[in-house]
């Protein structure tokens, strides 16, 4: 086969997995990131993700996600999932505004050091708060970081690029020197 041909293969591949977990997960990301009024909505969203999915199931997914309507911000209602742990009402996440607010302050508060290595990130923290960060940079906003991978006090940052490696590892730095420019001299 073709180098031709094997690309054209290959961009068919779907990158979303076809399990209920990943299928559920991707629920939670649309909802959060979004409005979403209806159940044939939210399919066509799912299927512009390469997740096809019929109504009774995605209506299975929506009631073990605890999903309900709720007022949205132009008055129609919305499904919302509840934050992990919280009541039903509460939000998954918090919105891109506030998160993008608390990140800078969450790596001011937790990150000890970071260093780049093609197109990874070794972060490192305190003892026990490396999934905590982890899990806000993932919620977050950073496009470059495709994902997260959190120990007890490292996580492993992929991004899609070298570039974009050294790029973040200035940029949560930049949050940390912050922090220490802005803390009172120790004695």
């Amino acid at each position: 086969m073709s180098a031709d041909a094997l690309g054209a293969v290959a961009s068919f591949v779907p990158t979303v997995a076809q399990s209920k977990t990943a299928r559920q997960q991707r629920i939670i990301e649309l909802l959060t990131d979004q409005e979403v009024a209806s159940q044939a909505q939210l399919a066509e969203l799912l299927l512009a993700s390469g997740i096809e999915v019929t109504q009774a199931t995605l209506s299975r997914d929506l009631v073990e996600l605890r999903a309900e309507k709720v007022r949205g911000s132009g008055g129609g209602l919305v499904y919302q999932v509840p934050a992990d742990g919280a009541e039903p009402g509460q939000r998954h996440a918090v919105s891109a505004e506030h998160m993008e607010a608390r990140l800078p302050r969450l790596i001011e508060e937790l990150l000890a050091s970071a260093v780049a290595a093609d197109n990874l990130v070794v972060v490192r923290t305190p003892p026990g708060a490396a999934q905590f960060l982890a899990s806000a940079i993932d919620r977050s906003s950073l496009t470059d970081v495709l994902g997260t991978i959190a120990g007890d006090d490292t996580i492993l940052l992929i991004t899609r690029s070298a570039d974009s490696a050294a790029e973040l590892v200035r940029r949560l730095l930049g949050y940390a020197q912050n922090r220490r420019a802005g803390a009172p001299a120790s004695d």
